[in-house]
């Protein structure tokens, strides 16, 4: 197999090569998304992986392949975090030394994960780009081997073989809908997909914050974007690879674009309803799904692959804030009162014949513009959704309450 001529037969005797040492992740069925979204959805949890996602698959499908020399000088990579906990796994279970180097904003958790696998960690940079050349600098200087995250043929092969899996776990398959990154997974399943049954469509998502796969495609090259944040950090690549853009020209049918708070809704969607952790890249495909940016999948079998789930507890707490602040059900309002014994307590009467839930509250006298008779009130209310948080707010309106 040649950098250039990735086939069907190197998908499956990747597949081959690596039975038996990676989770054949469930493919489930979810009820209550295939009615949400008007279709039949099945999640390729490959969350579950023993370093929590996809990317064991292609990490294990190239230390297989290294010669004994190159075993000796050991591995080297570059990734924001998954890729990184995948290397060092498997170059722990081969006896083999592994150095990651990791940007500096890499979640807490990826980082650790890694370290807990036995690799020498170097955090370096604020993006990928930064961390992935300052590995090329140290692979140059040491003779290791370089373990792209994406643009090698053998990797993307590794992650074809979740292309199989879906064929044999959703026989009547029609969608499948992957997240985009550098393009590694989405190459290797187009590839295999596509070969098997043209006829699938296969449907990549971005964040709307790096959308350089989606560029480089309108663009027919590979396009650099400027390093942003984002809470999907695992596809936030600056530039995609030169290989994987030519398979996601051939054989990806669409590029969506989902932003933060969508994607943060997901993540918390995915909890409330499936009771499955997904990280912002993973949930970016259900990001694109639930918000109707995939008009392909409609009636339609498919397969929504949740591609990772390792995310910050921290991070997690935030996002959670955020997308119950999307869904309506996290809402905060200033409010102005008279400066009078039992105005505030009439306020929060009101707040509670709503239904409502204060979560916080700020009585503002001295930091306002206001007169001396007014106080300022922030108010921080949990509700029942956008509908019911229209309801709160029409009754405190219709009470004499001016809120913005």
């Amino acid at each position: 197999m040649t950098q250039e001529a990735l086939t069907l037969s190197d998908i499956e005797e990747a597949r081959t090569r690596i039975a038996g040492r990676i989770y054949e992740s469930p493919c489930a069925y979810s009820e209550t998304f295939s009615r949400r979204s008007s279709t039949k959805a099945h999640f390729k949890l490959e969350n579950l992986q023993m370093t929590g996602s996809f990317k064991e698959r292609g990490a294990l499908n190239k230390i297989l392949q290294l010669t004994n020399e190159e075993k000796k000088r050991g591995v080297i990579a570059a990734s924001a975090g998954n890729h990184a906990q995948a290397v060092a796994y498997i170059a722990q279970q081969q006896g083999i030394s592994a150095t990651i180097v990791m940007p500096r904003r890499t979640p807490l958790v990826k980082i650790a994960n890694t370290r807990s696998w036995g690799a020498r960690v170097i955090l370096e940079g604020q993006s990928f780009d930064e961390a992935y050349e300052k590995a090329r600098l140290l692979q140059r200087e040491d003779g290791s081997t370089f373990v792209h995250p994406f643009d090698d043929a053998q990797i993307v092969a590794g992650q074809g073989t979740l292309g199989l899996e879906l064929l044999e776990q959703v026989p009547d398959l029609e969608v499948v809908i992957l997240p985009i990154g550098g393009g590694g997974p989405i190459s290797g399943v187009g590839l295999a997909l596509k070969t098997l049954r043209p006829r699938i469509k296969i449907i990549g998502v971005q964040t709307a914050a790096v959308p350089s796969m989606k560029k480089s495609v309108e663009a027919g090259t590979p396009v650099t974007l400027p390093p942003r944040d984002t809470i999907a950090d695992g596809i936030a690549v600056k530039r995609p690879g030169e290989l994987t853009l030519r398979y996601v020209e051939r054989y990806v049918d669409e590029i969506v674009t989902v932003d933060e708070e969508e994607i943060a809704n997901a993540i918390l969607l995915l909890l409330e309803q499936e009771k499955t952790v997904a990280e912002g890249a993973g949930a970016c495909t259900l990001a694109a799904l639930s918000n109707g940016y995939v008009p392909a999948a409609h009636d339609r079998s498919t397969a929504i692959v949740l591609s990772g789930g390792n995310i910050d507890v921290n991070v997690l707490s935030r996002i959670i804030d955020r997308g119950l602040a999307k869904d309506g059900r996290l809402v905060q309002w200033e409010l102005y009162i008279h400066d009078e014994p039992g105005a505030l307590a009439n306020l929060l009467l009101k707040v509670g014949e709503c239904q409502a839930n204060v979560i916080e509250i700020h009585h503002n006298r001295a930091f306002n513009q206001l007169g001396l008779a007014e106080v300022q009130v922030q108010l921080t209310l949990e509700t029942r959704g956008g509908k019911h948080a229209a309801e709160v707010r029409a009754a405190l309106e219709a009470a004499g309450y001016l809120v913005s």
